[in-house]
């Protein structure tokens, strides 16, 4: 009875300090006193500090006594052949070889326009109208004397068919309607300078020159017309991929404007390198059959320069380097059941493509390596392999 009255005492003496304790802590928090508080919190640091080295102590002695701790878990990935396709991502710009500025070639009033701004029109069909300045008078007036020299040339032969006459006159005649003919045919070619039309199959996109100004050759912009259906798009690739970019390359588009992608080939590859800045054109052709893609519009490019169609492809996160700068990765080798070991294995790779890379040489198909905790594992160690369903 005694024994059970000191331990009720000393209970609730514990039980009093234990309260105070904590009653203590709160008036420490609420005294709002800066040293008191530093104090505490370096004193419970400290204890902290001493619980985490016990618990250590505690984990490598439970690892000593368990070989089973020591063991790392790892999962793996079986390598397999597949078809792999790099590409070289690119940005180029669309164009079209049949977007010109109309320009006049002869100097005068323009006199009419045929055509307005968005309507189709054929090659050859005429545009516009200068005026001749009196051309065709001129014209008419030598086609007489043209005229009339083929009727005395005509006569003259007939005479000299019948040895009537002289050689001279008869080549006199000849010399001067050859003559007559060449003045009306030059001044007709001048004539037809002075109407304006298509070069091309394609749409006015806009009429820069209203009717009634004065136009010059090489100076007045008359029409823009515009043909949608031969476009291709440009642009500049790096001097190192001169041997994998050629004509015939496939080539995915994509237009981030439109949202919109397709399939494409390169369809012409340039052979010239251009000095400022290594790199050498190509063009794509690129199919309009809506008429929504327009002449200068971004596109991306992704062209497909290597293909390997055996290629070992592995995550880029599970190699690791030594100190010579050697690549390797861990394989599987001496398995039972989900145990194993570890076999360091140096590579040689490739290409990458995302976050998968191109293995060349050291691993084949069907090799098991290491994918998660190939960083934490040693050559020839004894491993855990942990089955992912």
């Amino acid at each position: 009875m005694k024994k059970f009255i000191t331990l009720s005492i000393a209970l609730l003496v514990l039980s009093s300090c234990g309260g105070k304790k904590a009653e203590s802590l709160d008036d420490l928090l609420a005294s709002e006193n800066l040293e008191q508080i530093r104090a505490k919190k370096a004193e419970l640091d400290t204890e902290q500090q001493t619980l985490s080295a016990k618990i250590k102590q505690l984990e490598e002695k439970i690892k000593e006594l368990d070989p089973q701790e020591k063991i790392p878990l790892i999962t793996t990935i079986a390598t397999k052949e597949e078809v792999f396709n790099h590409f070289v991502e690119l940005q180029g710009n669309v164009s079209t070889k049949q977007n010109l500025v109309i320009y006049p070639e002869y100097s005068g009033i323009l006199s009419k326009v045929y055509v307005k701004e968005g309507q189709k029109v054929s090659k050859g069909q005429m545009l516009a109208k200068i005026d001749d300045g009196g051309l065709s008078q001129q014209v008419a007036q030598l086609q007489i004397q043209a005229d009339l020299a083929k009727t005395t040339y005509e006569r003259q032969e007939r005479l000299w068919n019948q040895k009537i006459g002289s050689e001279i006159q008869f080549l006199q005649a000849k010399s001067n309607y050859e003559a007559q003919q060449k003045a009306v045919n030059q001044l007709q070619q001048q004539i037809a300078k002075t109407v304006v039309r298509a070069p091309f199959t394609g749409t006015i996109d806009d009429v820069i020159t209203d009717q009634g100004s004065v136009v010059a050759p090489g100076q007045s912009m008359l029409f823009r017309i515009v043909n949608l259906k031969d476009m291709y798009i440009e642009t500049d690739v790096p001097e190192s991929y001169i041997s994998n970019v050629t004509a015939g390359k496939n080539v995915e588009v994509e237009f981030p404007i439109l949202g919109e992608s397709m399939e494409a080939k390169v369809r012409q590859a340039g052979n010239f390198i251009n000095p400022a800045n290594r790199t050498f054109k190509i063009q794509v052709d690129v199919p309009n059959d809506n008429n929504l893609i327009k002449p200068n519009l971004t596109a991306k490019l992704k062209i497909n320069d290597y293909t390997n169609d055996k290629a070992i492809l592995i995550p880029q996160s599970i190699i690791s380097e030594n100190a010579e700068g050697k690549q390797y990765v861990y394989t599987i080798v001496d398995k039972q059941d989900n145990k194993a070991k570890a076999k360091r294995v140096f590579i040689e790779t490739g290409k990458t493509q995302g976050d998968n890379i191109e293995v060349l040489s050291g691993i084949k198909n069907g090799d098991e390596i290491v994918d998660e905790g190939a960083r934490s594992v040693k050559d020839g160690q004894e491993v855990k392999i942990l089955v992912i369903e």
